[in-house]
This record gives C-alpha cells, sequence and structure tokens, in this order.
C-alpha cells in the first residue's frame, strides 16, 4: 500500500520568525494519518525548520540542490549538506528551475542520482507547458522526462522515488488541471515505469500532483487511486489552510 504524501513547498517565503508561526499553528490542528507531511522551506531556514519538523513528526525537505558533494560551486548546495541537516526529501526538477533557470533533463538526471547517493528521496516534477499541452505533446513531454530522471537508476530506487505530475500552466494560476486529466497522466507515468522496469516497481512509485492546489480541489485529485497526494505551493504557506488540505485529501480515501 503507498503511503499518501502531501509537501509544501515554501518557494522563495518565510522568515524565522514566520516559520515558527506557521510549525506553532500547524501543531495545533489534528492530522488524519496514515500520511507523510513533508515541508520544503528556503534553504536558511532548514536548520531551524529540522528542528520543529522532529518535534512535529513530519519530513524535511530542501527545494532544490547541486549534484556533486563538494567544490568551488559558488551558490550551490550539496546533497551531503541537505544530509547533514536533516533534510529527507528534496524537490528536483521543479518548473520554475527549468524554466527560470534552465535546468535541463540530463541536469536532473544527475541531481536524482546524487540525491540517492546521499540517502535522500527526490521528488521529481515533470509537466509540460500551455503551448506543449495545446499542441497534444503532454503525453511525449512527460514520457521524456521520467525517462531522464530515472535513467541509470536501479529498481529499488525507482520504488522510493516521488514523482510530482505539475502542469506548468497550472502553477500559481489558479487554474488546477481536470482531475481526469492528471489521472491519464499518472496512469501514464505508472505504465512507462512498468514498461522500463517491472509492475511491481511501477505499483510501488508515488506520484504526486502540483499546480493550483486548494482545499477545494484536492479531493477531487485524490480520489484517483493513481494519484497518491500533492505537492502544494502557496497554498501551503497558511498553517490552516495546508491543514485543510491535508484533510481534505485524505477524507476522501478514507471514504
Amino acid at each position: 500500500m503507498r503511503i499518501p504524501i502531501i509537501a509544501a513547498n515554501w518557494k522563495m517565503n518565510k522568515t524565522s520568525g514566520e516559520t515558527r508561526d506557521f510549525f506553532t499553528r500547524f501543531s495545533e490542528f489534528p492530522k488524519p494519518g496514515p500520511v507523510e507531511i513533508v515541508i520544503c522551506p528556503p534553504y536558511p531556514l532548514l536548520s531551524l525548520a529540522a528542528e520543529l519538523c522532529q518535534s512535529g513528526g513530519l519530513r524535511l525537505g530542501a527545494q532544490n540542490m547541486y549534484w556533486e558533494t563538494a567544490g568551488a560551486f559558488t551558490g550551490e548546495v550539496s546533497p551531503l549538506l541537505l544530509r547533514d541537516l536533516e533534510v529527507q526529501y528534496v524537490i528536483v526538477g521543479h518548473s520554475e528551475r527549468r524554466q527560470t533557470f534552465a535546468e535541463t533533463d540530463q541536469n536532473v538526471s544527475r541531481k536524482v542520482k546524487a540525491a540517492f547517493a546521499a540517502d535522500l528521496v527526490p521528488i521529481v516534477c515533470v509537466g509540460e507547458t500551455l503551448q506543449q499541452r495545446q499542441s497534444g505533446r503532454t503525453e511525449a513531454v512527460v514520457e521524456e522526462q521520467v525517462a531522464a530522471a530515472v535513467g541509470g537508476l536501479d529498481p529499488s530506487q525507482v520504488r522510493r522515488l516521488v514523482i510530482a505530475y505539475e502542469p506548468v500552466w497550472a502553477i500559481g494560476s489558479g487554474l488546477p488541471a481536470n482531475a481526469g486529466d492528471a489521472e491519464r497522466v499518472a496512469i501514464f507515468i505508472r505504465r512507462q515505469i512498468g514498461n522500463l522496469f517491472s509492475l511491481k516497481v511501477a505499483r510501488d512509485v508515488r506520484i504526486q500532483y502540483g499546480g493550483s492546489v486548494k482545499p477545494e480541489n484536492i479531493a477531487d485529485f485524490m480520489s484517483s487511486a493513481e494519484i497518491d497526494g500533492a505537492l502544494v505551493g502557496g497554498a501551503s504557506l497558511d498553517a490552516a489552510v495546508f491543514t485543510a488540505i491535508i484533510e481534505a485529501g485524505l477524507g476522501v480515501r478514507a471514504s
């Protein structure tokens, strides 16, 4: 059975004081289970968040990393540094990294391998732009991104991998993908993993949906047996709203 995973991507938001306030408020709400809740703050907040996640029974994630363990790479962060800070998950290949910072599939592949080498679990983001969607290239784009991410991995690593389907046009737009479309892409991804590895490996991979996730729509996505959680952006900044997303998402699984 795949345990649902709901991750908060805070992006470039929150101060240390706001982080403490979030965790204080978040701790006031009862959490349904079983579920893995991952908080991904900006780099400067990782040490503080590690302490607060541990006391709250939450997982800690980073928003990015470099593929080298050390060296003259000004401004980058190594996977070993993340592991030293008790980070467990790392987002790799987010569309904002691909679009704004020209991150390639090759970069994503290197980061995935480096993450596993440091005993970090990658949350690999895949998804198409609006232009690619309108030209009917969604599956081709996703297939290429997934193939690059899992290339060279062994089955035990792929089983631990988390794949977040995030249509680029939906992120931050307030216009989420149709739940049926998201399910079809999740099925496509799982079928691709099955073809590349095995059906057993494919059944173990957790697939999230991301892109304008809210309390009002999370149940639509997680009502599909193929979608195991969500990667939540702006809506995860408010403790009450993020809790409502978790409750709504898990509520539909329990019904």
